[in-house]
């Protein structure tokens, strides 16, 4: 079974601070909490980002300024959100692309999203697709719904989408597929033989998910953006908090975990 790639949600663009007081939110508690997630044991460093007053943005600057930060302490892996949150236009989500970075996420598919709805039209993948494959980006592709597998591969057909695929199941987010483990077992058994994957819980989802990936030979994403908490009542202290409890886990379970050029090198990643 290869390593465990572990991608830390450090910020997201839902979570506040009222919610959870630890939340990193300017471009150097962002780059600090990735840095600490690193030294834990994360390979990838799943990014949103934040602007002055704490509101999600998509600008090309503050995601810059993220990025110099994170990669003048270690080599995580940045990845970029093109999400962003539910009103940014297709136009702002595409700024951090303008970086170059090795990664970043690629949703596939409109969701309900709790009460709002995450519109992703098939105009918007098929123009972040072949944007990522222009500038040489690895996608993850965001799955919310079993649906989205297919509008993946029909990127595939149509030469906008590389394989392998890496990607993504969000899992239990409110309107969208639950976080159960055979909702898990069923989309692992509809991606292409060859592909990469990883879950990601929301709320109490994360931990027993988290568990049958590294059981699956999948990879696992923890973080503030997916769940506060550490236990039920209790708020975790920080994104590496979580990061090394799956790191504690895979080692129990025999699971090694891969560094962030193992994760390239699992994901096809040239830096």
């Amino acid at each position: 079974m290869e390593k465990l790639i572990i991608t830390v949600a450090l910020t997201g663009a839902e979570v506040t601070r009222e919610q959870q007081p630890n939340l990193p939110i300017t471009p150097d508690e962002i780059a600090e909490a990735a840095y600490e997630a690193y030294l834990a044991g994360a390979s990838i460093a799943h990014v949103h980002a934040r602007d002055k007053d704490g509101n999600p943005t998509q600008s090309y600057e503050v995601y810059k300024e993220i990025k110099e930060k994170i990669e003048s302490k270690c080599n995580i892996i940045f990845q970029p959100s093109t999400g962003g949150a539910v009103y940014h236009t297709f136009e702002q989500r595409k700024q951090p692309l303008e970086l170059n970075p090795e990664m970043a996420t690629l949703s596939a598919g409109t969701t309900n999203f709790g009460r709002d709805i995450f519109v992703n039209s098939e105009e918007y993948m098929e123009k972040f697709a072949k944007e990522m494959k222009e500038r040489g980006i690895k996608p993850e592709i965001e799955v919310f719904e079993r649906g989205h597998i297919n509008n993946a591969l029909r990127l595939v057909k149509r030469g906008l989408l590389d394989t392998p695929i890496h990607f993504d199941f969000v899992m239990g987010v409110p309107g969208a597929i639950p976080g159960e483990i055979d909702d898990l077992v069923y989309l692992v058994n509809r991606i292409p033989q060859g592909s990469t994957w990883t879950v990601a819980g929301i709320g109490r989802y994360e931990l027993p998910l988290a568990v049958h990936a590294i059981l699956m030979g999948g990879h696992v994403r923890v973080g503030f953006e997916d769940n506060i908490y550490y236990r039920k009542g209790e708020l975790a202290k920080s994104n590496a908090q979580l990061v090394e409890r799956i790191v504690r886990l895979a080692k129990e379970l025999g699971r090694e975990v891969a560094t962030p050029d193992e994760a390239r090198k699992i994901l096809n990643i040239k830096k």
